[in-house]
């Protein structure tokens, strides 16, 4: 039996948009078979994955909803089209306690339809022709996330993505992620979405990036942030320092004399890549670091440094 894809995310059939994604994004991370290598790690992931592109499109949501596990049969604009047929006034809704291969539903013709059950099948026949379309139906376009660091959605390349494919059977995609990628942005694989009926061809699947947080970096857009330890005497004198950038190097940067936590030294185009335009920064925050224990000529040099110096910082501007 089909598995109610509410039921796999968690999450009531009255749940928001917003609601379906947070409980997709916290149970793809625990099941993702990257991390989780428990035997049965692979299948949740690929229904988490199924139910996901389902429910995260209002139009095919609203599909299942009303048609249950028989929604693909339906095309997207079924209403205008059997409204169109049948002369307007036509709406469907399942009825109750059917079952078996072909889904019946209870049609809103009037008295003389009322309680019927009508083959949606046959229905769509009997106004169409043969199919439900001529040619066919296209299949429906789905979405799913596709979670990435922040190296790897900087450097780009060939990554191969494991999603549920046809019949909720694992399928795996290779990617072309293009290197500096931003969080939400989408990947289109042609036809890879769901099936068309007949001669139609498939949808499209779309493949959202989802940056995942890390340790050091911070995005915002193309912009990269991150903070750069210095020890008091480079603050104090000016250095030159190495700083981590994305890519997986680092970068020299110039801290200028009297430099204060909270300063923000600017690296030009060292931010992410960007293939349509002008490279993000890379913005370095200065952090001042104090060693956590001395030595006794640290100590000394400390001690006399406090005695001699007349630097208050509590009135410094």
């Amino acid at each position: 039996m089909a598995r109610d894809f509410y039921e796999v995310l968690g999450v009531s059939r009255t749940a928001s948009q917003d609601e379906i994604q947070q409980a997709y994004r916290k149970l793809a991370r625990r099941y993702h078979p990257d991390v989780n290598k428990d035997p049965g790690a692979e299948e949740r992931f690929k229904d988490l994955n199924e139910a996901y592109s389902v429910l995260s499109d209002p139009k095919t949501r609203g599909r299942y909803d009303r048609f249950g596990e028989d929604f693909r049969k339906i095309p997207e604009d079924f209403d205008e089209r059997v409204a169109a047929g049948a002369g307007g006034g036509f709406r469907a809704r399942r009825t109750a306690g059917t079952g078996g291969p072909r889904a019946r539903y209870a049609t809103g013709f009037g008295d003389d339809f009322a309680g019927e059950g009508v083959d949606i099948e046959d229905l769509l026949g009997s106004l169409f022709g043969a199919g439900a379309a001529p040619g066919g139906v296209p299949g429906a376009d789905q979405e799913a996330e596709l979670p990435l660091t922040v190296e790897e959605a900087y450097r780009g390349g060939r990554r191969t993505v494991t999603l549920a494919g046809p019949g909720g059977q694992p399928r795996r995609y290779d990617v072309d992620v293009p290197p500096g990628v931003t969080d939400g942005q989408r990947i289109r694989l042609a036809g890879e979405g769901g099936r068309g009926s007949g001669d139609a061809p498939g949808g499209d699947l779309y493949l959202r990036v989802r940056l995942q947080p890390h340790p050091r970096f911070r995005l915002e857009g193309r912009d990269v942030h991150v903070q750069l330890p210095v020890a008091p005497w480079e603050a104090a004198l000016g250095a030159t320092v190495p700083v981590p950038t994305p890519g997986g190097g680092t970068a020299k940067v110039t801290v200028p004399a009297g430099s204060s936590s909270g300063r923000r030294l600017r690296l030009r185009g060292e931010g992410m890549p960007n293939p349509r335009g002008a490279d993000g920064d890379l913005y370095a925050e200065v952090r001042v670091m104090v060693p956590s224990t001395l030595g006794d000529r640290e100590r000394e040099l400390f001690e006399e440094l406090a005695a001699t110096s007349s630097f208050d910082p509590r009135r410094a501007r």
